[in-house]
């Protein structure tokens, strides 16, 4: 209690010296994070945004030139390479992405040592309750690819921002960080459902398979990606131009890497199905803006990948359901499970699919 209370007197503090004292607030609802949002409202009816990130929730984000023994050391943020709930990350990727001439929001005010920030209001219209109000999601999710294609031609900066004192560094999702993620599922699986055992020697297989394709990825790491680019994460901006219709949020765990990473965050959602026929044409709308990528070799990336990220997914929503006592995230791994299969049935996915089919999960992956 004494903590709320704590907490609560820092951020009165913060939006008194910040002049907004006065403004209604309205919590908005959490999501698997420790970063809550409130709607402040001024009196002329104008509103802003609230990110409460407390720093001391989360251990270390991963260092420049930290070695992996080190990153290890630090936990699981360094060794996943996440922001950590630092709000100079968030601060650093929305100047860079408006610089861009990308939709972020725009930054007010930030207390970057309590963890709190004041930016622009991008609204309510998310994508995800666009569609569900029975809006056309063809024209969002094909914008959404323009902004990606947009990002993806730029050779983004080794430090975001860096004038002044919110520069970030944008690391590289390598090899570390990509295994981190995928070791969740071997990890966390078997505490959720105990018929899903894992050996030493499947661990040690799962091991071996996925080496060469992180390795793979790690060298593909071109691009400024979002890390959690998705339907829940993106509004709609109709009174703006071009890419800038998409608006971002929740981008504070950038990192370079292969341009992929956010096509299959989108397109093979974790909260939402994305049919296989939009998913065909948003890729086929992404390759018409970038002809000069060798599609066969982006695809054989694009499948390994997506197969990564699910599995991570998996194990990160298994940890939910066990740890923290989240149920809810359980309703959601089935479609995870399908993404799984359709991917592990794709070119380059023939030791995978092996992998999964003899150790338990071939009912699971089927298509």
């Amino acid at each position: 209690m004494n903590d709320t209370i704590d907490r609560e007197a820092i951020k009165q503090g913060f939006l008194l010296s910040a002049g907004f004292a006065d403004a209604q607030r309205q919590p908005l609802p959490g999501d698997a994070s420790t970063r809550r949002y409130e709607r402040l409202t001024r009196d002329d009816g104008k509103t802003f945004m609230l990110m409460d990130q407390p720093p001391a929730l989360e251990s270390q984000p991963c260092r420049l030139h930290e070695t992996e023994d080190e990153r290890r050391a630090s936990g699981y943020n360094a060794m996943a390479r996440l922001a950590a709930g630092r709000i100079k990350a968030f601060v650093a990727a929305s100047n860079y992405l408006r610089a861009q001439g990308l939709s972020a929001p725009e930054i007010y005010e930030v207390d970057a040592a309590n963890g709190l920030l004041i930016s622009e209001d991008l609204g309510d219209d998310l994508f995800a309750r666009l569609i569900e109000r029975g809006q056309d999601e063809t024209p969002l999710y094909l914008s959404a690819i323009e902004a990606q294609a947009w990002l993806h031609e730029l050779t983004p900066p080794e430090v975001l921002s860096p004038e002044g004192e919110y520069g970030w560094p944008l690391l590289s999702y390598d090899d570390l960080a990509l295994k981190t993620g995928a070791d969740l599922f071997i990890e966390w699986l078997p505490k959720f459902d105990a018929s899903a055992r894992i050996s030493d020697e499947a661990a040690a297989e799962w091991e071996a398979l996925w080496s060469p394709l992180r390795q793979r990825a790690e060298a593909g790491a071109t691009a400024f990606i979002h890390r959690d680019y998705h339907a829940e994460n993106l509004l709609w901006l109709p009174g703006r131009d071009g890419a800038a219709r998409v608006g971002m949020i929740d981008f504070q765990d950038c990192l370079r890497a292969h341009p992929s990473w956010d096509l299959l965050s989108l397109l093979q959602d974790a909260r939402r199905d994305v049919a296989p026929e939009l998913e065909a044409a948003a890729l086929d709308h992404y390759f018409s803006l970038r002809p000069h990528i060798d599609r066969d070799a982006f695809m054989k990336d694009y499948a390994a990948l997506a197969t990564l990220n699910e599995a991570r997914i998996l194990g990160i929503f298994a940890r939910l359901v066990v740890r923290d006592s989240k149920p809810k995230y359980a309703a959601f791994m089935p479609r995870m499970w399908r993404h799984i299969g359709r991917n592990l049935r794709q070119p380059g996915m023939e030791g995978l699919l092996g992998w999964f089919n003899r150790h338990g999960f071939a009912e699971r992956i089927a298509a």
